[in-house]
């Protein structure tokens, strides 16, 4: 094996390496570039032990208020092998690497994919991402469970690029994108006329929106985005569907965080895009300052001479709306080209939304971006069998009875409600597919959070929770949202999530797991807070998102442990060593400084410098068993750890403040 390969794998460098290998016993030389396997081997062994008793040294250190060891606090375990299916979601892949889902998503982004928590990356992707993070990633064969939605999403890609005698122009579809409370859907409302500000929770939009206008007899489809920080999944989302993307920045609050993410949504999507600088109307409004910060991220305006296009406006007072649908309309226009579509084939579109109805059942806002649905259509997904279409709604949601490329549209009449961002497709062979509905439920409401496979570790708190709400988009803010909240000290469980009212087997289920119910635009009946309250389990109902991300982290707070500190009180110098076991020995000593009691932190230390650590479970003076001993005094200690103490040593006592 190479040298380098071996650093790897023990996930240091190679000098760190070479620098180790001799206190480990093995002694190849500096110049070395290759050992033996079964040296490579017996390495890796001795490397787990070194890297334990470092683990110890260290919390030493800590109790003892020494300066630990830089060099040494890097040291990580050996290289673990990790088995995935072709594809895998990001929150399932960052569980079996054992590593913060954050962890994961940077290391994406650095490789170029930017994508959520929630999403799929395929085997190769996993494969490197996971070399970087120094695991050993191997693809399971016998696990293939999505990898469909992959296959899927090429398979649309390759329908959009096809370019033969009937493909026509289709209306761009254009993302609306932002910083929350920047005016996006205001934006909106000043262009359709309407009031949708008026009815999202809170004056933000809590799940995508797809509206279409008129102007100049041509058709724009909108989506509308959230811009707060915890739906940053479906904002990549409506990006990869959109044509055009409008980046509204307010003048009188610049670019914020929220707006950069949209930039690097914008641009890793490869999107044309005009910046609609809003509330022009305000007293503090500062046009020159957006642009300013604009050219500070190299995005030149066309006025300052870059390429930027710069509209400014005012959706309240409906000022430059006129101008940006002109501007919109001119950069459809320029990209003309790709704005087409096959409006004679098969149906296929992604999914933006997907939600249960009391009225309606199963609802789905669909993105048809080739072919055209129809009423009676039998629609697949991944092979699967979702249903007949038997109504479909425009987004004025009037019925109607077709939809054309470009237009979204409400499909009602499905079997279950499908996973947002699946791609729906008019099944050519209805025979061919899976009618097995109950198993693609199971598949598709698997829980791939985090903490299903967390260990229950000492100190570590765990607040399990059971989430239901109106829309799919929702949920999955909300786990992405909370899974970024967690501490070393406490971590989210989420027990299982869902469409729909809050029953009683989620009751059930929460009594038996001990876990809160979180509904989000849903309530409970009155049946079931009854028997909530009978046996004991909390209900929480919210209509703003960042309502409840701030009532766990103030949950979480409370549950925080304040870091005990250990207090020396007292130092015994060892005598004699009356007996040695395997994991215990019997010391007798003289008191040199302060007191002893029987307590669980003992650190032996020779000739200043720590050794190892145990615990003393028994103490002796003048033959009987006493709970302390004080200054002066000579006793009999037994003491639980390694054996290592000889006479001469000197055992430091610590205590919990």
């Amino acid at each position: 094996m190479n040298i380098t390969e071996l650093a790897r794998q023990l996930k240091v460098t190679t000098e760190e390496l070479f620098d180790i290998l001799p206190q480990l016993g093995f002694d190849i030389g500096r110049r070395a570039i290759k050992v033996d396997n079964k040296i490579a081997d017996r390495i890796a062994v001795a490397w787990k032990k070194f890297y334990k008793q470092e683990l110890e040294m260290k919390r030493i250190a800590e109790i003892r208020g020494e300066a630990s060891n830089p060099e040494k606090d890097d040291i990580v375990p050996e290289m673990i092998e990790v088995k995935i299916p072709s594809v895998i979601a990001v929150r399932e892949f960052a569980s079996l690497l054992d590593l913060p889902v954050n962890k994961v998503l940077t290391e994406l982004m650095k490789n170029g994919v930017l994508t959520s928590m929630n999403e799929r990356i395929d085997f190769d992707t996993a494969h490197i991402v996971g070399e970087e993070l120094g695991y050993k990633v191997i693809e399971d064969q016998d696990r293939v469970d999505s990898v469909d939605s992959v296959q899927d999403q090429k398979k649309l890609a390759d329908i959009l690029k096809e370019r033969g005698d009937k493909i026509l122009s289709r209306p761009p579809v254009v993302v609306v994108m932002g910083h929350v409370d920047h005016g996006k859907t205001k934006i909106l409302d000043a262009i359709r006329k309407a009031d949708v500000v008026s009815s999202e929770s809170g004056g933000i939009t809590q799940h995508i929106g797809a509206y279409q206008v008129h102007r100049d007899d041509k058709i724009i489809t909108f989506i509308d985005t959230p811009g707060h920080e915890a739906f940053t999944a479906m904002r990549s989302r409506g990006a990869r569907v959109a044509d055009i993307a409008i980046l509204v920045i307010a003048a009188d609050d610049s670019i914020q965080p929220q707006t950069k993410e949209a930039i690097k949504i914008i641009k890793d999507a490869g999107l044309p895009f005009i910046v609609a600088i809003n509330k022009i109307d305000k007293p503090e409004a500062n046009i020159e300052k957006v642009k300013q910060d604009l050219s500070a991220l190299n995005l030149l305006p066309e006025d300052w001479g870059g390429k930027v296009i710069t509209v400014p406006v005012s959706a309240k007072e409906g000022t430059g709306i006129e101008d940006l649908l002109d501007t919109l309309l001119l950069v459809a226009e320029m990209e003309k080209e790709n704005i087409v579509a096959d409006e004679n084939r098969s149906a296929i579109g992604t999914i933006i939304e997907s939600h249960i109805d009391k009225g309606e059942g199963n609802v789905a806002t669909i993105l048809i971006q080739a072919g055209t649905l129809k009423v009676g259509d039998i629609l697949g997904m991944s092979g699967g069998f979702l249903g007949r279409v038997r109504m479909l709604k425009d987004y004025k949601n009037q019925q109607i009875q077709s939809a054309a490329p470009g237009m979204p549209v409400k499909i009602l009449g499905l079997k279950m409600a499908p996973e947002v961002g699946s791609i729906l497709e008019v099944s050519d062979n209805p025979n061919g597919l899976d009618k097995n509905i109950k198993q693609q439920k199971l598949r598709q409401q698997k829980d791939f959070s985090v903490q299903t496979k967390i260990k229950e570790n000492e100190g570590i708190k765990y607040i399990n929770l059971i989430i239901k709400a109106d829309v799919l988009g929702s949920i999955e803010a909300i786990i992405e949202s909370l899974a970024k909240k967690e501490t070393k000290e406490v971590k989210i469980r989420i027990i299982s999530k869902g469409l729909g009212s809050i029953t009683e087997a989620d009751v059930q289920k929460a009594e038996t797991a001990k876990a809160k119910i979180l509904g989000f635009h849903i309530k409970p009946t009155v049946a079931v807070a009854d028997l909530a309250r009978e046996i004991g389990v909390v209900i929480k109902c919210y209509e703003v998102i960042y309502h409840l991300i701030e009532d766990i982290e103030t949950e979480m707070a409370g549950l925080k442990e304040e870091k005990s500190t250990k207090k020396l009180v007292g130092k015994l110098e060892i005598i004699k060593v009356f007996r040695q076991e395997a994991k215990t020995m019997i010391v007798g000593g003289r008191v040199i400084d302060g007191g002893l009691c029987v307590c669980d932190t003992v650190i032996i230390t020779r000739g200043g410098k720590a050794i190892t650590s145990g615990k003393v479970t028994r103490l002796e003076c003048s033959k009987s068993l006493v709970e302390s001993v004080s200054s002066g005094q000579e006793c009999g200690v037994t003491f639980s750890g390694k054996p290592l103490a000889e006479a001469g040593d000197i055992l430091e006592f610590y205590q919990k403040q």
